[in-house]
């Protein structure tokens, strides 16, 4: 019997939360708000940085345009929540404990696994060596610095995917100096109706984007890229948004994760093999209706709100409910005053309608603005208090791609 039992004292619940993406936080400050006045919930937040990362702006970084600072311990503060910063270096799955960077252990009886993705470098040769990415605010100044300093060079993107299309428009508007050539296995807007696909193409044109699709690149060297077949296409930059990775820790740790390494959850985000981890955000393998959730903030917002919700209902002896999401829509932005948003069905597949141009940017903008807000109501709202609709329904998303 611990002290505490012998004592007559309530148990204290430790809820260990990793990551500060927008899932994690998210997960963080519904938690706090449900448990503000529970005793027995401490809440612990950990993340490797102070600041909270924008990814979904980050290109705008890149080309030297300045966001505020984002700060997660005073986001927390009034909360409840502590917040650790360390680089998390092991997961105990058994002994349920995470140790970080500073050689510190800490303690769960609930984790909830948040640790997301960075741009997957390691599968080309020379990526890691010479390519820049843009996982974090300190990636994207570095990208700014060289920029700043290229002149007339050429920029080679590699991924035309939507993270890949945006910094190439936001790059060659800001640095119409420069030669800008995106490149990828797929045409961008791959996805997005005839219409739509077409917009987005022609103001690539507008902005002097040079597109070659249907390419793979095979490596990157200090000053061009290699592509499958042996041609070379010369670059003074290299930005890297080719594909992601997750961190190995889950995978180590013995949790069941799939072929990407990604945790393998039930219908209420708990690990299937670790009934006491919850996976949320891009480190979630959550497969829903129509498929495997891809990661965005967009689905990664609520998988963090579901989490809290779910950890709360599990103490209070409830069943938690299933997560259930819907895509809604898919917003890219071709510069600050341009982008294209095509709506979607739930299963992410397009409807015939989008918008474009001025209309579709001030969408865009507001969308994908600072989180910030939203952190804020999650905060100041009533421990009853529904965020997103009842049910364990989230078919409109978390406010974002």
């Amino acid at each position: 019997m611990s002290t505490q039992q012998e004592a007559g004292l309530a148990i204290t619940h430790r809820v260990l939360i990793l990551g500060a993406g927008y899932a994690g936080m998210a997960a963080a400050i519904q938690l706090a708000a449900r448990a503000k006045r529970r005793e027995d919930v401490r809440v612990t937040l950990v993340n490797a940085q102070e600041r909270f990362t924008e990814r979904l702006r980050l290109q705008m970084t890149a080309t030297g345009q300045q966001l505020a600072e984002l700060s997660i311990p005073e986001l927390l503060r009034g909360t409840g929540a502590r917040f650790v910063r360390g680089w998390v270096t092991a997961v105990d799955a058994e002994a349920k404990t995470v140790r970080i960077d500073d050689d510190r252990v800490l303690h769960y009886d609930t984790l909830v696994y948040g640790l997301g993705s960075a741009a997957d470098t390691e599968a080309v040769p020379g990526a890691a060596d010479h390519a820049y990415t843009l996982d974090s605010a300190q990636d994207a100044k570095l990208l700014a610095d060289r920029l700043a300093r290229l002149g007339g060079g050429t920029v080679v993107v590699v991924g035309s995917g939507l993270t890949g299309t945006e910094s190439a428009a936001e790059i060659a508007e800001r640095h119409p100096e420069a030669d800008v050539v995106l490149l990828g296995r797929e045409e961008p807007g791959a996805a997005m109706t005839p219409k739509a696909k077409a917009y987005l193409r022609a103001a690539l044109t507008r902005l002097r984007v040079r597109v070659r699709s249907g390419v793979e690149v095979v490596k990157v060297l200090p000053d061009a890229v290699e592509l499958a077949g042996g041609e070379s296409v010369a670059a003074d930059v290299v930005v890297w948004a080719s594909g992601t990775r997750v961190s190995p820790l889950a995978a180590a740790a013995g949790l069941t994760v799939d072929e990407r390494g990604r945790v393998v959850t039930d219908t209420v985000l708990r690990s299937v093999s670790h009934p006491d981890v919850y996976a949320v955000g891009d480190a979630a393998a959550i497969r829903q209706g129509y498929g495997v959730m891809h990661g965005t903030c967009q689905g990664g917002m609520p998988t963090g709100v579901h989490a809290a919700v779910s950890i709360l209902r599990a103490l209070e002896g409830k069943r938690p409910k299933p997560f259930r999401f819907g895509y809604y829509h898919t917003p890219v932005s071709l510069g600050r005053h341009d982008a294209v948003v095509q709506f979607t069905r739930p299963d992410d597949s397009p409807r015939r309608i989008h918008l474009t141009g001025r209309m579709a940017a001030r969408y865009k903008e507001t969308v994908t603005a600072s989180p910030w807000p939203t952190y804020g109501r999650m905060k100041k709202m009533p421990a009853s208090g529904a965020f997103w609709p009842r049910g364990g329904r989230f078919t409109r998303g978390g406010g974002a791609r």
